[in-house]
């Protein structure tokens, strides 16, 4: 009768949560030896293994059957260890190949998020089971047990599985829906209906995983080279697309530190690689004496956007004449700017909420702009412009619904992080954690990018865990000090959206505050809707308000 080897490899690298291992393989071990098939099967057990145990367990035992436990990493691949016991993570096609190499039968990924290895592994192997998402110590046991059970009793690898997910049915865990078996096709069917793995794909850049990952300060923009700015699709899709439209206009609305002056050096970088001219203006950098008028203003924006073209400044010959500023400015961009370029143009507007300060150059302003976009609809020079506009507040300004560039064009609202894209950024700072962690996180946080970054930032670096975070973070002590003071000065300057605040966070329940108030705390980023009413965004905001206004 011939022998059955099940190699069993475990890893949980030193700077990863505990798992219980041991009790895994000895539960392992115990289903088959009581089993009344126990002499088909030989176990071998590998613990603490490297990428190099990996290769030489396979050569040298050539098992059917390969049980992985420990800690999987999404998209990133499965973790090992390195010589110091530190996470090192194999990719999922680099696993693919290997197993590729054996006469692997059945492949056991005991581990968080290892569905998209046990999809890449099937097409080599005829049986893979991955995670879904996290699974949790006793799930991943009780799963085991029931899966060799049924094995040792001698029933298919298919109706093991089964039993594998009703045990965990039976011991009221719920999580049965959480393991997913692969099976491979016939071999005429898998050319025409599979991926192919044999070309892997684009990895992570190599300071997006562990052991040497850099870290970057989460203040401020995201760099475009950055392993840490995570797309939200399909956001970024549908930017990269308008920005080539002839004419084509983004709007992107989103409160402070919620990635808007990243997106939008995204979108700029795709406007350079269709050879566009890019221009980014940062509205904060106009001195006031430009602010004190339409005419004043509009010229500091002419000569600023020239003088990112490196083009010579010819404001004197444009600005002649008794036309109005509005009419200079058109006559600068038509037959100037536009005529010297032989390309498109991307013209990238950050934080125009300061505009907003100044009524009369506002509206002259952005009465403008939609005047613009107005005009690439027929006229080809005009065509050449793209704009990209991005805000904070609410436009409460009264402009004409027909001279308004906010109420046209591609909108974008940026919305927060979801768990999966938290995981993402959570295995990126060269973490792996169990869901409960993520949620924790997520609970704390609401999503909010900054917020998400700054805690895994600490984290990462050994400078608090999760637990102390936890305990300080709505507080004025580290990380997250000077952000809620700041929103707490806000506040205090306005005395209708302090109070609103109070009676938000003095409940549980959503509030009514009135439409103005409650769109002026959202573009803050203090509170989201539900229905009419709203709630504080996290739960950070309510802890911190709660203290600090005196409403616990």
């Amino acid at each position: 009768m011939e022998t059955i080897k099940i190699l069993i490899l475990a890893a949980n690298p030193k700077n990863t949560d505990r798992l219980r291992l041991d009790e895994e393989v000895r539960e392992i071990e115990t289903a088959l030896e009581r089993s009344r098939g126990r002499e088909r099967f030989q176990i071998i057990s590998k613990f603490a293994v490297r990428v190099s145990d990996l290769r030489r367990s396979l050569l040298d035992h050539n098992p059917q059957f390969v049980h992985f436990s420990g800690h999987g990493a999404g998209d990133h691949g499965l973790a090992l260890e390195d010589d110091s016991g530190k996470m090192k993570l194999v990719s999922t096609a680099s696993l693919a190949k290997l197993l590729k190499s054996f006469q692997v039968k059945c492949v056991l990924l005991n581990a968080c998020y290892s569905e998209k290895q046990a999809e890449a592994i099937c097409q080599h192997v005829d049986h893979v089971m991955g995670m879904n998402q996290a699974i949790g110590d006793r799930a991943a046991i009780e799963f085991a047990v029931g899966f060799y059970d049924a094995l040792g009793a001698g029933r298919s690898i298919e109706d093991a599985f089964e039993i594998g997910c009703t045990t965990l049915d039976l011991e009221s865990i719920p999580e049965s829906a959480t393991p997913v078996l692969k099976v491979r096709k016939a071999a005429a069917a898998i050319a025409s209906t599979l991926p192919v793995v044999d070309e892997e794909p684009p990895p992570l850049p190599p300071e997006s995983l562990p052991p040497s990952v850099v870290y970057e300060n989460p203040e401020g923009q995201v760099p475009l080279e950055s392993a840490f700015y995570v797309d939200r699709p399909p956001i970024e899709g549908d930017c990269y697309d308008e920005i080539v439209k002839p004419g084509s206009l983004i709007r992107v609305k989103a409160p402070r530190q919620m990635g808007k002056t990243s997106l939008m050096s995204r979108i700029m970088h795709t406007a350079e690689e269709q050879s566009y001219q890019t221009v980014c203006l940062n509205f904060q950098l106009a001195d006031a004496e430009f602010l004190t008028s339409l005419d004043q203003f509009l010229q500091w924006f002419c000569g600023s956007i020239a003088d990112q073209l490196n083009l010579p400044d010819k404001l004197e010959e444009h600005w002649k004449g008794v036309r109005g500023a509005k009419s200079k400015c058109t006559n600068y961009f038509q037959k100037y700017l536009l005529v010297e370029l032989n390309s498109p143009i991307a013209l990238g507007l950050d934080e125009v909420d300061e505009v907003f300060k100044h009524l009369e150059i506002a509206q002259g302003f952005f009465g403008l702009l939609r005047a613009w976009h107005e005009q690439a609809k027929n006229d080809a020079i005009w065509k050449k412009l793209r704009l990209v506009i991005a805000h904070s507040k609410e436009v409460y300004i009264p402009l004409n619904m027909n001279q308004s560039p906010f109420n046209v064009g591609l909108p974008i609202e940026l919305p927060v992080l979801t768990p999966e894209q938290v995981q993402e950024l959570v295995a990126r700072h060269g973490l792996i954690w169990q869901a409960e962690a993520i949620a924790q996180l997520m609970g704390l946080c609401g999503g909010h990018p900054f917020l998400v970054r700054t805690a895994l930032y600490q984290i990462a670096r050994s400078r608090m865990t999760l637990e102390k975070l936890m305990q300080v973070a709505a507080t004025e002590e580290e990380p997250y000090g000077d952000h809620l003071r700041r929103h707490l000065l806000n506040l205090e300057k306005d005395e209708e959206l302090l109070q609103a605040m109070k009676r938000v966070v003095a409940t549980d329940k959503p509030v009514d505050v009135g439409t103005g108030v409650a769109f002026k705390l959202r573009s803050m980023g203090l509170v989201k809707f539900q229905e009419n009413d709203v709630l504080p965004s996290c739960n950070l905001y309510r802890q911190y308000f709660c203290d600090r206004l005196g409403v616990c």
